[in-house]
């Protein structure tokens, strides 16, 4: 069997292995298998359907590592199982100077099983990767974000619209946490070419990212207190904080409130309406 061949077996293994259920996704009726549908993986993995089938037919030979990253995180492959889609591929697996996108079977389960947490997982640079339900009714929808606009530093930056309200301190200390974490991830990944166009383009978009960039501040942004302006159950304040897996460098941000309080009974609402909105047609 030829190095394509062997990709588009792994691939229909990793795929038919992945039930619906286990990604969040309903079963869609009767199956021929127990797995995922091509049309399935191709969203989780934000490419089309038919590239899925040219992969798994080896009729497309140079899947990048940007594809292969989303591949390996739709398919929940394992770090080892990685590495060989990656070299399946003829891609060389990301080296230690590359930021890791790789979502491990164990913070996977995390996000499955805090259901009633808004959580997400964001790579060193604040790129999100991955999210539960309740953290898209919180926030809204990203799955119709794309590039840059899945990167919490470059929308802040950018003036993209969110829900979150700062006051004018919590505003200038988000500021200055995201972009000396940021710092941070230049010197763990200089051979991050992604992540230095990142910054580079920062740089070049907004008067008061390069004022701190040139600050030279390096750090870690870990925890605060946020209110959401949530369009159907109005303002929420939740309790931010900050995990770093270890070994992998991603950020798992969950958003908690106190038992009881009124902004408990909002989450427990949210977790029923979800994106939907409550507003009459």
């Amino acid at each position: 069997m030829t190095e394509n061949g062997e990709l588009g077996a792994a691939l229909r293994h990793w795929r038919d292995r992945v039930g619906p259920a286990t990604v969040g996704l309903p079963a869609g009726g009767p199956r021929r298998a127990a797995g995922l549908r091509r049309e399935e993986l191709a969203m989780l993995a934000g490419v089309s359907a038919d590239y899925i089938t040219r992969l798994e037919q080896g009729r497309a030979t140079s899947p990048s590592a940007q594809i292969l990253t989303a591949l390996a995180r739709a398919l929940r492959l394992s770090a080892t199982e990685r590495q060989h889609l990656f070299l399946l591929a003829g891609q060389p697996p990301p080296s230690t100077g590359q930021m890791s996108a790789h979502i491990t079977p164990g913070v996977q389960r995390l996000l499955d099983q805090l259901d009633g947490t808004p959580v997400s997982v964001h790579d060193a640079a604040w790129t999100l990767l991955r999210w539960n339900p309740l953290w898209a009714a919180l926030f809204g929808d990203p799955s119709v974000l794309r590039g840059r606009d899945r990167n919490l530093i470059w929308r802040h930056f950018s003036g993209g619209l969110g829900r979150v309200s700062h006051t004018a301190e919590q505003e200038a200390r988000f500021e200055a946490a995201t972009v000396a974490d940021l710092r941070s991830a230049t010197a763990r990944y200089p051979a991050d070419a992604g992540l230095r166009s990142l910054v580079g383009d920062l740089r070049n978009l907004s008067p008061r990212f390069a004022e701190l960039w040139d600050a030279h501040v390096v750090g870690v942004h870990e925890s605060d207190t946020k209110t959401f302006d949530h369009p159907e159950l109005g303002p929420l304040t939740l309790d931010c904080d900050v995990l770093t897996v270890h070994g992998s460098d991603l950020r798992v941000v969950a958003y908690t409130t106190a038992p009881g309080s009124e902004a408990a009974d909002k989450l427990r609402l949210l977790a029923v309406i979800g994106i939907q909105s409550m507003s009459p047609p």
